[in-house]
């Protein structure tokens, strides 16, 4: 993992992601064990992106998973608000 440090910005990429299809929760949850662990966390948001990045990390156990209502608020945390696009597909 690079050693670049991890912002509010970096999480709602990851979560965008896998909001949109890009990345799977298996992706996301081994990139948020990687951060948690060797990451360095912008100190300046520094509770807001730890939480998100913990919470991110315990998106694949079945106790925990991961709402749309808790990607809505985890966005709104770190800053960003979530929308939904739809588009027909092609039959």
């Amino acid at each position: 993992m690079p050693s670049s440090i991890i912002t509010r910005e970096t999480v709602a990429e990851q979560l965008a992601a896998y909001l949109q299809g890009h990345r799977t929760l298996a992706e996301v949850v081994s990139w948020a064990h990687d951060a948690f662990n060797e990451g360095q966390f912008d100190t300046k948001d520094l509770e807001v992106i730890r939480d998100a990045v913990a919470r991110l990390g315990l998106a694949d156990v079945s106790a925990f998973g991961l709402t749309w209502e808790d990607a809505v608020e985890m966005l709104g945390r770190l800053g960003y608000r979530a929308s939904v696009d739809i588009q027909p597909t092609m039959a």
